[in-house]
């Protein structure tokens, strides 16, 4: 039992690590804003999820917009951004591990990676409209948004880029779970 908590802490800590990493080489996708970056820092985290269960993904998450508000900081003095990263990263890796576990085949990783593309993309979409865009607003002290504009953004920009960024994230992880399909399956049941 001792053995395989410390197998548990010191994947979820090198899983973070990467992840961090991952989350540094972001880029922007014309023709979005350039605030909205993509990168592939969800793939570890939802390793670590599909392996070790779905806290050691949220953790992952969580370690990785840490380190990265410690080590760039926010424009806003306050980790919105960071915190709109975690929420986009639990929004997608947890519909991908129930879904996946109700049928743990490549075709259920398919409609996994669907499901957590679908449940992101609307969910930020809901959470930028109500809560994160007037955050970022407040604290940059910028003139707030209009309903109708804020509804434009988030139905023209930020919508399709969680789609297409959820589904970038699917092809590459599933691209990576083909590969480790077997020893992601023996590292779940040790």
């Amino acid at each position: 039992m001792r053995n395989k908590k410390i197998r548990v802490l010191t994947s979820v800590g090198l899983l973070s690590t990467l992840s961090y990493l991952l989350m540094l080489l972001n880029f922007p996708i014309p023709p979005f804003p350039s605030f909205l970056m993509i990168d592939f820092s969800e793939i570890p985290a939802l390793i670590a999820a599909i392996v070790f269960g779905p806290l050691a993904g949220i953790t992952v998450e969580f370690i990785k917009n840490v380190l990265n508000f410690l080590a760039a900081g926010s424009p806003t003095g306050v980790p919105v951004g960071h915190i709109a990263n975690f929420t986009a990263g639990v929004t997608f890796i947890l519909p991908v591990y129930y879904v996946y576990k109700k049928f743990e085949s490549k075709k259920g990783m398919t409609i996994a990676l669907i499901a957590g593309t679908i449940v992101m993309a609307v969910m930020m979409s809901v959470l930028n409209y109500y809560v994160i865009l007037p955050a970022y607003t407040l604290f940059l002290n910028a003139p707030a948004m209009t309903a109708p504009e804020t509804k434009q953004l988030v139905v023209t920009a930020i919508l399709p880029f969680n789609f297409i960024k959820g589904m970038a994230m699917a092809v590459v992880f599933f691209f990576i779970y083909s590969r480790i399909q077997v020893w992601m399956k023996k590292q779940s049941m040790a």
